[in-house]
């Protein structure tokens, strides 16, 4: 077989292109260029690095471009045949160099030109409680000093939640707001519950009007202008059994708790959350442990609330226990956000109990963390303590306007989670059942676009289904919404055939950007 009879293709292409006729008109190569090309034709010939000789090719067609020839630096065709050949031969997968230099290369530039915009805003327009800890690690100090903290309370669960800013006195102290904001907080404070721990708190950016922080746990007005037709709370159809929700056959829930750490502005189980944190009687838990028991298609159960983490070390045990009892319960789920907002509760007991249910049946933890912002050294180290002890941690996003309704905050939070060894698994539309939140949901088609400008851009188990809440989880693929009607699409229930009216955001208040705490600037 001669040299010609062993290129592909491809490497046909491109000699045959280096070699096509040269413009009479172009000059003779500069001294530089010469020597440059001399350069990569030696190191072409005197090793067996095919990097050598991608360079070489690489340079040549540039000089082609400019109608310079091969032949113009004394290199003939055959020269670069052998070369060609000697590339497929030392690679390993005998990859053509026309394959690598006319195809490969070009197709990563394109790809690269596709996140170059990415990578220069995202720490600018999105940027981790890891590269901002610096400041945050400041904010911590400033909190500790006016909440009269000691290094003790800090570092405890109990002193996180002892020195919760629950009030609008504290907040302004901390967040040095304007009486004009608290004013608008205090609309909201005298119907909703407020709570941040410290430590989330910190993570607050005083300086950003509206912090993606400071927009999940303190509420504006608009939670009581927007107030619309109360829809009854999110399961209160689908509750068959004390502390039960059930959506599905095989999957329930226990909502085991009303308490969380910190309550966040767009709170679904909002009507749950009550006045008071409480921790319910052992009749209710034996009641729903019972439902469970008695229906053998279930085979998957969530520990929610509230926060299934606030639950006691000891309940937490005696209801996985009950669990794992269960022959045909074979998986259970956490649902906790405590990882982001209260890490100091991540304790050795917490993390022993979960490793010995883990054990018995697959746990998984769930959590939802909405901005990169949330994941700072201390919840990435939270994180990957708890992902030694159990079988996966699952991130569930919820699209919220101005805290991650961009490409470069979304990718840049799913980038981030994914580094802190959380797999994203879900982003949630912001549920339309609680028109307190309205200002804060994003169009379904926005939501859309930003998840599929994910596919071929970031890793594969980095990009989450997009998720609307209707009866049940829809995925809001382009084939699950049929049509829309004013302002509500009409969505198929992929598993049923079922469609269901869901009312999308209203796109002129999505637009509409002066909102929350940027439009009391002016005020």
């Amino acid at each position: 077989m001669n040299t010609r009879d062993k290129l592909d293709y491809f490497s046909h292409e491109l000699i045959d292109y280096l070699y096509s006729e040269s413009d009479p008109k172009v000059a003779e190569p500069n001294e530089e260029e010469k020597e440059k090309v001399r350069q990569l034709l030696a190191n072409s010939l005197s090793n067996n690095l095919t990097g050598n000789i991608v360079e070489l090719f690489k340079k040549l067609k540039e000089l082609r471009r400019d109608a310079l020839s091969p032949e113009v630096f004394d290199i003939s065709r055959s020269q670069l045949e052998e070369l060609a050949v000697k590339h497929q031969e030392i690679d390993e997968h005998q990859v053509s160099i026309g394959g690598r230099v006319d195809r490969a290369l070009p197709i990563v530039e394109e790809a690269a030109s596709r996140v170059s915009n990415y990578l220069e805003q995202k720490d600018v327009e999105a940027p981790s409680g890891i590269e901002l800890w610096d400041q945050i690690s400041a904010n911590h100090s400033r909190i500790k000093q006016i909440l009269g903290m000691d290094d003790k309370d800090w570092n405890s669960f109990s002193g996180q939640l002892k020195f919760a800013i629950e009030s609008l006195d504290t907040l302004g102290r901390i967040l040095n707001l304007p009486a004009k904001a608290l004013e608008e907080v205090s609309r909201v404070t005298s119907n909703y519950r407020m709570r941040l721990t410290p430590y989330y708190a910190g993570l607050i950016i005083p300086e950003n009007i509206n912090d993606p922080v400071l927009l999940q746990s303190v509420s504006t007005g608009e939670m009581i202008d927007n107030a619309g037709i109360e829809i009854p709370p999110v399961a209160a159809d689908h509750s068959p059994a004390r502390l039960i929700d059930q959506f599905y056959p095989r999957v329930v829930t226990i909502k085991a708790t009303n308490m969380c750490a910190m309550y966040c502005t767009h709170c679904l189980r909002i009507a749950h959350i009550g006045k008071k944190d409480r921790i319910y009687g052992l009749e209710a838990y034996e009641e729903a442990l019972d439902y469970i028991k008695s229906d053998t298609r279930i085979r998957d159960v969530l520990i929610t609330g509230g926060d299934s983490f606030m639950l006691p070390n000891e309940m937490l045990r005696r209801i996985l226990n009950e669990l794992d009892s269960i022959d045909h319960v074979r998986m259970k789920r956490l649902g906790t956000r405590i990882p982001v907002t209260t890490p100091q509760r991540l304790n050795s007991e917490l993390l022993d109990i979960l490793e010995e249910s883990n054990d018995h049946k697959p746990v998984r933890v769930v959590t939802q963390i909405n901005t990169a912002q949330e994941i700072t050294p201390v919840s990435k180290e939270a994180f990957k303590q708890i992902s030694k002890r159990v079988s996966s941690v699952m991130n569930q996003a919820v699209l919220l306007k101005g805290i991650n309704d961009t490409e470069v905050k979304m990718w840049k939070l799913c980038e981030t989670i994914h580094e802190a060894y959380v797999r994203p698994y879900y982003i949630f539309n912001c549920s339309y059942r609680n028109p307190q939140f309205s200002h804060l949901r994003v169009p379904v088609e926005k939501g859309r676009d930003i998840v599929e400008s994910m596919y071929g851009n970031i890793s594969g188990d980095a990009i989450p289904r997009f998720i609307a809440t209707a009866g049940g989880k829809i995925p809001l693929h382009r084939s699950n919404v049929v049509r829309a009607e004013n302002n509500e699409l009409i969505l198929r229930k992929p598993w049923s055939g079922e469609e269901v009216a869901y009312p999308d955001a209203v796109l002129d208040q999505y637009e509409d950007q002066d909102f929350a705490f940027s439009r009391l600037r002016n005020a």
